[in-house]
This record gives structure tokens, sequence and C-alpha cells, in this order.
């Protein structure tokens, strides 16, 4: 048996699928193809109606940002490129900064070491880092 999201998937594919052969009627409409035009805005108001019972069964989290990919005609999908080229570029500047603190850090104990010996030697026996 297919998983609530993959039924879920699949009303919403035949949904599309609906949609789709209508535009087609409709885009080339002639009188003797209303009863099929009807037939077909039934099934997509069933297909509506079981889209929604099936909500309920699908805990399924969707960031508001995928909506405004679709309303400007972009592919959801680029919305996960981008995020995860927002994470890196934001891990190397992250990384960048611990790379200067480190850098920092040995340069200060190395000078302060120069300075204050005793004092330095005694911080670096408290910390363990000899």
């Amino acid at each position: 048996m297919a998983s609530p999201l993959e039924n879920l998937e699949n009303h919403l594919e035949m949904f599309i699928e609906n949609v789709r052969q209508i535009r087609i009627i409709v885009s080339d409409f002639q009188p003797q193809g209303q009863n099929v035009l009807n037939q077909k805005i039934q099934s997509l108001v069933t297909g509506l109606q079981e889209i929604d019972k099936l909500k309920n069964q699908v805990d399924v989290n969707v960031p508001l940002e995928v909506f405004d990919y679709i309303d400007q005609g972009r592919n959801p999908q680029l919305y996960t490129k981008d995020c995860i080229d927002k994470a890196l570029t934001k891990n190397e500047e992250v990384k960048g900064k611990i790379d200067s603190y480190r850098k920092f850090k040995s340069n200060l104990m190395k000078e302060l070491d120069e300075t204050f010996p005793t004092e330095i030697a005694k911080y670096k026996a408290i910390r363990g880092d000899e």
C-alpha cells in the first residue's frame, strides 16, 4: 500500500493532468465538447475533494519562500540549491573568522609570552595548554 505522501502525490499528479486536459479542451472549445468539459470539471472538483481529505494524513512543512519562488515563475527546486549555496557561503565566511581568531590568539599568546613569560606559564599550566 502506498504511503499517505505517495497517495497525495498521485492525486496531485492526476489533478494536474486534469487541469492540463481542461486547458486543451477550452483552448479549442467546440459546443459538442460541452459534456466532456463538464465531466472534466466534475473530476477536477472530485480531485480537489480527495486532495482535501488526504491533506490531514500528511505532515509536510513548506517554507514560505518556496511559494515566492513559484510566484516569481521560478522552479521551486532551486530554493534548495539556493539554500545550500547560502549555507556554503556562510560556512566559508565563518571558517575564515575562526581562522582569523585562531591566528590572533596564537599571535597574542606569543606576544604575551615574550612580554609576561611567568604569568603566561602560570596561565598555560592552569589551562593545561603545555
